[in-house]
């Protein structure tokens, strides 16, 4: 194995390690919320409020974290975001009631808001255009891994010894990562080369136009739009599930928090497994032919798969079979993360590296824009029906049209050399 072959190896271990963390970190609120909620006589609109007050530093965040990647380099950025976001983890200790804890939540959501757009950005410098999409998967699968931990991690350590513990353990792990990190990734692979700027400067397939060309030239096409409303009703879905999921298992269907942080496994593990594979699969049958739109497999594995989430939740909802409710759940999940990795691919095929983590910042942007609204509707609906039905409908009806949008709109960019030349840095 050479050099550049054992960098890109540790660097996809420290990725995935990463994602663990930071959804271990972000699901743990919403695993004690109970007993948060109960300490703070917290209501379900409250709590609703404080699970999406993480989406409005997030959100803003992900464009912050785009541009910073593109200006100072994915390495330096994530190092800092993983610092302040572990320390603000554990900074809920100290919450005294609803505003310390909104402050809190909001200031944790910005600092964690660069993490998928600087895995991207550092998976553009380091490996291969038909790898790409398969490399952010398999790093994407730690989030899903790190949700379906967290359940026995701070649900073990919240019955035992307390809350507030869990938060200082998960503030600890975040910090070990980044000395890790610091310590063994370097800034950008060392062949880079005169020769090799060049080669970016290039128009090199039928997709990917490497030229640079103007920000805004690409947040106006249909493709980057569209992908960027599939993955805000990706996001929907996912928030609904990451933050009211076990609230929903204990107050909708009684189950008690042991049983509740053993369930929670059930759905995120198979999320695990659908990330780690959904990128791989898009570049094998990508790769498999000839297409005459490169962007067909990815457009149809989103578009499928996100119908397919959004109707298992809406199953889930008109059902009171508890083991069709889980397994319904669970499907949902499974499809949904499916696509996990195919919005980045999107990106990386359609922009050039310069402005990677810019658009693909701007997209994640709108993506998370749903977990600002999605908790909070969830928890304003629960409170005015004192049901779960209607909110598992408007998810599922929301992951239903983000797919019809990307079946249509997403497709290759066909820019002609007229728009090049006007739009070219």
């Amino acid at each position: 194995m050479n050099d550049i072959a054992k960098k890109r190896k540790i660097i996809m271990i420290l990725l995935f390690a990463c994602g663990v963390i930071n959804y271990l970190d972000r699901s743990a609120l919403s695993i004690s919320a109970g007993h948060i909620a109960g300490e703070f006589a917290l209501s379900s609109s409250e709590m609703g409020i404080i699970f999406s007050a993480f989406s409005v530093g997030y959100a803003l965040f992900n464009l912050v974290g785009g541009m910073a990647a593109d200006k100072f380099g994915p390495k330096d950025t994530l190092l800092v975001a993983v610092i302040v976001w572990s320390l603000f983890s554990g900074a809920l200790i100290f919450a005294v009631g609803f505003l310390s804890i909104l402050i809190i939540r909001i200031i944790f959501g910005m600092a964690e808001g660069p993490l998928s757009t600087t895995m991207n950005k550092t998976i553009d410098l380091w490996y291969p255009d038909n790898k790409k999409t398969s490399v952010m998967g398999i790093c994407s699968s730690g989030t899903p891994l790190g949700a379906a931990i967290s359940g026995p991690i701070v649900g073990y350590i919240t019955l035992n010894i307390g809350w507030r513990e869990s938060f200082i353990v998960i503030t600890l792990i975040g910090l070990a990562w980044a000395v890790i990190w610091y310590k063994m990734v370097d800034k950008k692979p060392a062949k880079v080369s005169e020769n090799f700027n060049q080669k970016i400067e290039e128009k090199i397939s039928t997709t990917k136009i490497r030229v640079a060309l103007k920000k805004g030239f690409y947040l106006k096409k249909p493709t980057i739009i569209f992908t960027a409303l599939a993955f805000f009703a990706y996001n929907y879905i996912l928030f609904f599930f990451l933050t009211w999921f076990p609230s929903y298992l204990q107050k909708g269907l009684g189950i008690g928090l042991e049983e509740v942080s053993l369930i929670s496994v059930i759905p995120w593990t198979f999320g695990f497994v659908a990330i780690a594979i959904g990128g791989i699969i898009a570049d094998k049958i990508t790769d498999s032919r000839d297409w005459k739109d490169p962007l067909t497999p990815k457009r149809l594995v989103l578009g499928i798969c996100l119908l397919i989430s959004g109707g298992a939740v809406i199953v889930a909802a008109n059902t009171t079979n508890f083991i069709l409710i889980i397994a319904m759940i669970t499907v949902s999940v499974f499809a949904l993360y499916f696509t996990g990795g195919i919005y980045w691919g999107v990106v990386n095929d359609i922009v050039d590296s310069s402005n990677v983590g810019s658009i693909g910042g701007a997209m994640h942007a709108v993506g998370n824009c749903a977990g600002i609204l999605g908790p909070a509707i969830t928890g304003f609906i629960v409170q005015a029906t004192d049901s779960f039905i209607p909110a598992f409908i408007l998810a599922g009806t929301i992951g239903i049209l983000g797919a019809l949008g990307a079946l249509i709109n997403v497709k290759r960019l066909n820019i002609s050399d007229k728009e090049i030349i006007l739009n070219k840095k």
